[in-house]
C-alpha cells in the first residue's frame, strides 16, 4: 500500500539499505558474467571535501549513465574512490594541531605527523563518500579506492621508475608557482588569478657609456614594471626587433639602477611596441615569460627572492657576481626584507636618484594560492619534471583520430590548444603527505631512482664501488649493516603532485601493475564525466599515462559538463554569499528532486542557473507521480500475467502504448547522445502531461464506471504504463521509482536491475564478429545474446489512435487557452461549433462529447457548414472549430485590458533594450546582470506576441 504522503527522507534511507544489502551495484554479478562491460571511473573527490553543487551535478550525470546501462543489461563498474589531496589534507591536519595547541609537524617529525594524518583520514576522510551515497550514486562501493592505498602506491612507484628509466622523468631547475606560506611548489590549478589595484612604475635604466641625467632621454631607456623589487634580478632589457626607437640600441648594455650590473638590450618579439614604453625589463628567475625570453638569449638567471618571499642577497653567489664596488652594502641593507616591504623601500631609493619617471595606477591580475591566500611567487628551484611534450603526442593523435571524442566537441579545441603547447610538468611538491618520490641521493648528490630502498642501495653500492669511492668489502658490509647506510644514501623528502597518482586512476584502481582480471575486463573505460576546468590537469594526463602504459586510450568518450551557477547566472562563491548547499536541498526536497533538476538543466555547453524554486518544482513533480500511482492502486490497476499492450483494443489504451513507445525512443536516444536535459524533458512531459493530465483523466470515466472488458483492459494499461514510467524515470529519480516499483509493480527483483524498455540496436553480422574478436568492449555495440531478454515495445505505433486522442487533447487545450486569454470565468459554459467537419471528426466527436464538454467547460457541441458570426475560430489539426463568444464576454472591456497589457510589455521591452544598447552598461556590468536583461527582453517579447494573438482573436468576436 502506498503511503498517503510522499516523504523523500524515509524512502531514501530505506532504499539505500535495500540496494546495499542486495549488492545491486556490484560489478561482475553472476547474472552479468557474459554481459558487455560498461565502466566509468569517478573523478576522485578530495578526502578533505564535502559535497558541493559541482559534485552533485557531476555524479548525478554519471549515475544516470550507469543506471541506464545497468538496466540495458551491461556489467557496470562505476569505480569509486577518493584522492589524498596533498596540500589540502596536510593543511587540515596542521590547522588542527595548531587549534589544539599541539606540536607542529616539524616538531613532531615526518613519521609521527603522517601517523596523525592517517588517523584523521580514518576518522573524517569518508565524509564525502557518505554524502555521495545520499545523492543515490550507484557505485560499486565494495571496490572503493584511495590514491594512497597500497596497490595504487605500487602503481605510482612503478610509473615513476619506468618513466625515469626512459628519460621521461628528470630533475631540472625551472620556474614554478611557489607558495611562500606553504613553502611548496603548486600546480596552475591551485593558483587563482585575482584582480588587484596596484601601480605601474616607469623606471629609467641608464645606457652604458652615457652620463645619466633625468632630463636627457638619450641617456636612458624607460621600462615599466608592476614589481620593482624584482629589478635586482634583471639580466636584460627586451625591445621589439622592428621598433625603430631602439634599433640602434640592440646589443648594447644598460646599467641596472642601484645595483650597477651591466645588462644587455636584446631584440625579442615578446616586447610589444604598443604597450608602455615598448621596452621591458627581463628577470628570468622571477617571471615565467621572462624565463622563456632569457632562454632564447642566454641571459643569466639571478634569483633574489627566497622561499619565504624575502630578498635573498647576502651569500647569494649569482647576485654578487660581477657587482661593482659598493653594491655589497646595498645587499646587506635589503637582505631578508619582505618582498612587499622591499618594494616600497626600493622605489623610494630609485626616486631619490631620479630613476623613476612616473607612477601610474594600474589594475591587473595577480596570482594567489587558492588555499594559503598569499601572492604566488615565480621561483627558480630544482624540481622533478615529466617530459609532457613527448607523452602528449600519442594523446593528441588519439583524439584527432576519434579513438577518444569530447562531448560537446568544441572542447577538443581546448584540449588541442593546451596539449600542442604543453610545458614540462612539475611533479614534485615540498610536502610530507603524499607519495614520497622514490629517489635516493648519494654523498656526492648522485641520484638513484628505484622501486625500493633495497634496490636503491644495491645501485648505489655498485656505482660507488665502480668509482672506487668504496671497496667491495665495504659495500658488502654496508649492505648487511643498516646502521652504516645512514648518511650514505638519503631519500628525497619531496612528494609527488596529487595529479600524478590521479593520472593513473583508470587502471591503477583495477589492480595494475598486476595483470588482474579486472584490468582485462574493465579497461579501457567507456565514458568520463568531468568539468572543463580539469581537462588539462586530469583528462590530458590520464590520456598520456593510459596510452603510454596500457597502449590504449583510457576512455572512448569525455563528456564535459558546465558550471552550476546561482539563479542570476553568477558563479557561486563564499564571498558573494550565494553558495547553494546540495545537502540542504536534499534535506528539504529530497535527492530525487535535486537530481532531476540538475539533469533537466544540463544542456550541453550551457551553464546551469540553479534556483531553489526549480528544485521545489521537481519535488512537486515527484509528488504528482506519487499521487498518480496511488490513484492507480486505489482503482485496483495491476498488470495481469501475460498482458500484451500491443493487443489492446481500446483506442485510448493503444494511444498510451503509442506515446510510451515514442517517449522510450526519445529518452534512450538522448541519454546515448549525452543530452541529459532532453531525456529529462521528454520523460517529464510524458509523466506530467501525457500520463497524469490526459491519460488518467480520460480513463477515469471507464475506471469509475461499471465492470467491463474495457475497464479490465484500462486497469491493466494504467498499471503497465506506470511501470514503464518507473523504468524510464529510474536513472534520474532512483529512490522514489524503486520505492513505487517495490510497492506497486509486485514483481520479483529490484527496479535498478530491471530491463530497460528498449533493446539496444541489433548489431550487423560484421559487428558481431568484431565484438567476438575484440579484447575489450566495443561501445555501443551489444550482442543480443549478451543482453537480458526484455519486452521491447518501442517499435509499437498506432497512428490512428494518436490521431483520435491527439485531436481530443488539442481541441480541449486550445479551448482552455482561449478561455484563459479572454478571462472567461470557469463557471461560464460556452458552446462549440465544428465547422465543415471531416467524416473522421463527425465519426469520432460523439464518442468523446461528454469528456470534451466536461474538460473544456462547454454547454454544447454542434456541427455546421461554416463558423457562425461573432465566433472565435481555432484551427485544430487542420479543421476549423468555433467558439461563439458574442454576449459571453464584454469585447470592449477585454480589448481595453489587452491593450493595457501590451503597453506594459512594450515598456518592459523598451527598458531592457535601452540598457542593452548602452555599450558602457554591457562592458562594465557583471555578465549575469547583462544576461538577466536579455532574458527580460525575450520574456516581454514573448508575452507581447501572445497578447497580440489574443487581440486578433478578439476581433473575430466583434
Amino acid at each position: 500500500m502506498i503511503e498517503k504522503n510522499y516523504q523523500p527522507a524515509d524512502i531514501e534511507t530505506r532504499m539505500s539499505v535495500v540496494w546495499e544489502d542486495s549488492l545491486a551495484f556490484k560489478a561482475g554479478r553472476p547474472d552479468r558474467r557474459d554481459a558487455v562491460p560498461f565502466t566509468i571511473v569517478i573523478p576522485p573527490p578530495n578526502v578533505t571535501g564535502s559535497l558541493h553543487m559541482g559534485h552533485a551535478l557531476n555524479n548525478t550525470l554519471q549515475d544516470i549513465l550507469c543506471r541506464f546501462e545497468r538496466m540495458r543489461g551491461r556489467d557496470v563498474l562505476w569505480q569509486p574512490g577518493t584522492d589524498h589531496a596533498g596540500i589540502a589534507t596536510q593543511m587540515v591536519v596542521e590547522r588542527q594541531l595548531m587549534e589544539r595547541q599541539q606540536p607542529g609537524r616539524r616538531e613532531m617529525g615526518r613519521e609521527k605527523f603522517l601517523e596523525r594524518v592517517w588517523q584523521w583520514k580514518a576518522e573524517s576522510g569518508d565524509t564525502i563518500i557518505n554524502q555521495l551515497k545520499r545523492l543515490g550514486a550507484s557505485c560499486d562501493w565494495s571496490r572503493e579506492r584511495f590514491t594512497m592505498d597500497e596497490g595504487l602506491s605500487k602503481a605510482v612507484v612503478k610509473v615513476f621508475v619506468e618513466l625515469h628509466r626512459e628519460g621521461l622523468i628528470y630533475k631540472d631547475k625551472r620556474l614554478v608557482n611557489w607558495d611562500t606560506k606553504l613553502l611548496t611548489a603548486i600546480s596552475d590549478l591551485e593558483v587563482q588569478q585575482t584582480e588587484v589595484k596596484g601601480h605601474l612604475w616607469y623606471l629609467r635604466y641608464p645606457i652604458e657609456g652615457k652620463t645619466f641625467s633625468p632630463e636627457d632621454p638619450a641617456s636612458f631607456i624607460v621600462v615599466a614594471t608592476t614589481r620593482p623589487e624584482t629589478m635586482l634580478g634583471d639580466t636584460g632589457v627586451a625591445v621589439h626587433p622592428e621598433d625603430e626607437r631602439y634599433r640602434k640600441l640592440i646589443g648594447k648594455n644598460v646599467i641596472l639602477p642601484l645595483v650597477g650590473r651591466k645588462i644587455q638590450i636584446v631584440a625579442d618579439d615578446y616586447s610589444d611596441p604598443e604597450k608602455g614604453s615598448g621596452a621591458v625589463k627581463v628577470t628570468p628567475a622571477h617571471d615565467f615569460n621572462d624565463f622563456e625570453v632569457g632562454n632564447r638569449h642566454g641571459l643569466r638567471r639571478i634569483s633574489v627572492i627566497d622561499r619565504e618571499g624575502c630578498l635573498d642577497l647576502l651569500d647569494n653567489e649569482d647576485y654578487l657576481r660581477d657587482l661593482p664596488e659598493g653594491a655589497g652594502q646595498f645587499a646587506e641593507e635589503f637582505h631578508k626584507v619582505d618582498r612587499f616591504v622591499a618594494r616600497k623601500r626600493i622605489v623610494e631609493r630609485l626616486e631619490s636618484f631620479g630613476f623613476v619617471e612616473r607612477i601610474e595606477p594600474h589594475t591587473h591580475m595577480v596570482p594567489h594560492g587558492d588555499r594559503s591566500g598569499t601572492v604566488i611567487e615565480p621561483y627558480l628551484t630544482d624540481q622533478w619534471y615529466v617530459d609532457a611534450k613527448t607523452l602528449a603526442k600519442p594523446a593528441i593523435a588519439a583524439v584527432r583520430s576519434g579513438e577518444t571524442t569530447f562531448v560537446p566537441k568544441n572542447w577538443e579545441k581546448t584540449y588541442f590548444d593546451w596539449m600542442e603547447n604543453i610545458q614540462p610538468w612539475c611533479i614534485s611538491r615540498q610536502l610530507w603527505w603524499g607519495h614520497q618520490i622514490p629517489a635516493w641521493y648519494g654523498p656526492d648528490g648522485k641520484v638513484f631512482v628505484a622501486e625500493t630502498e633495497e634496490e636503491a642501495i644495491s645501485h648505489a653500492l655498485g656505482y660507488y664501488v665502480e668509482q672506487e669511492v668504496i671497496t667491495v668489502e665495504q659495500g658488502r658490509e654496508m649492505a648487511l649493516d643498516r646502521n652504516k647506510r645512514e648518511g650514505f644514501i638519503t631519500r628525497d623528502e619531496d612528494v609527488l603532485d596529487t595529479w600524478f597518482s590521479s593520472a593513473l586512476w583508470p587502471f591503477s584502481t583495477l589492480g595494475w601493475p598486476d595483470d588482474t582480471p579486472e584490468v582485462q575486463r574493465y579497461y579501457p573505460t567507456n565514458a568520463l564525466v568531468t568539468g572543463f576546468d580539469i581537462i588539462f590537469f586530469w583528462v590530458a594526463r590520464m590520456m598520456m599515462m593510459g596510452l603510454h602504459f596500457m597502449k590504449e586510450v583510457p576512455f572512448s568518450t569525455v563528456y564535459i559538463h558546465a558550471l552550476v551557477r546561482d539563479e542570476k547566472g553568477a558563479k557561486m562563491s563564499k564571498s558573494k554569499g550565494n553558495v547553494i548547499d546540495p545537502l540542504n536541498l536534499i534535506d528539504e526536497y529530497g535527492a530525487d528532486a535535486l537530481r532531476f533538476t540538475l539533469a533537466a538543466m544540463a544542456a550541453q555547453g550551457r551553464d546551469i542557473k540553479l534556483a531553489t524554486s526549480r528544485v521545489e518544482g521537481y519535488r512537486n513533480f515527484a509528488t504528482k507521480l506519487w499521487n498518480a500511482c496511488r490513484f492507480a492502486e486505489m482503482n485496483h490497476c495491476a498488470v495481469p500475467e501475460g498482458f500484451e499492450p500491443a493487443k489492446a483494443k481500446e483506442t485510448l489504451n493503444r494511444w498510451i502504448a503509442h506515446e510510451s513507445a515514442h517517449t522510450t525512443r526519445e529518452v534512450t536516444e538522448a541519454i546515448e547522445a549525452y543530452r541529459f536535459n532532453d531525456a529529462a524533458g521528454s520523460i517529464y512531459r510524458f509523466v506530467w502531461n501525457v500520463y497524469c493530465d490526459w491519460y488518467v483523466e480520460l480513463a477515469k470515466p471507464v475506471l469509475l464506471g461499471p465492470d467491463s472488458p474495457a475497464k479490465d483492459e484500462t486497469r491493466a494499461m494504467v498499471a503497465w504504463a506506470r511501470d514503464e514510467i518507473l523504468k524510464l524515470l529510474h536513472p534520474f529519480m532512483p529512490f522514489i521509482t524503486e520505492e513505487l516499483w517495490e510497492v506497486t509493480a509486485k514483481r520479483d527483483g529490484l527496479l535498478a536491475l530491471a530491463p530497460w524498455p528498449l533493446k539496444p540496436a541489433q548489431p550487423s553480422p560484421e559487428q558481431l564478429a568484431m565484438l567476438a574478436a575484440a579484447a575489450g568492449p566495443i561501445d555501443p555495440l551489444i550482442s543480443p545474446a549478451l543482453v537480458m531478454p526484455i519486452f521491447d515495445h518501442a517499435d509499437f505505433t498506432d497512428p490512428k489512435a494518436e490521431a483520435e486522442i491527439g485531436w481530443v487533447i488539442d481541441l480541449i487545450t486550445q479551448i482552455r487557452s482561449v478561455r484563459a486569454e479572454m478571462n472567461i470565468p470557469p463557471a461560464t459554459l460556452t458552446a462549440l461549433v465544428l465547422a465543415s467537419a471531416s467524416a473522421e471528426t463527425r465519426e469520432r466527436a460523439p464518442r468523446w462529447t461528454d469528456v470534451i464538454k466536461r474538460m473544456a467547460r462547454l454547454s454544447d457541441i454542434s456541427f455546421a457548414d461554416r463558423a457562425p458570426d461573432g465566433a472565435v475560430q481555432l484551427l485544430v489539426r487542420g479543421e476549423v472549430v468555433a467558439l461563439p463568444l458574442k454576449g459571453v464576454i464584454d469585447v470592449a472591456a477585454e480589448r481595453t485590458r489587452l491593450d493595457k497589457e501590451i503597453g506594459k510589455a512594450d515598456a518592459d521591452i523598451k527598458r531592457a533594450e535601452s540598457k542593452l544598447a548602452n555599450e558602457k552598461f554591457v562592458a562594465n556590468a557583471a555578465e549575469e546582470i547583462v544576461e538577466e536583461e536579455r532574458e527580460k527582453r525575450e520574456a516581454a517579447l514573448a508575452r507581447k506576441a501572445k497578447l497580440l494573438e489574443a487581440l486578433e482573436r478578439l476581433k473575430q468576436a466583434s
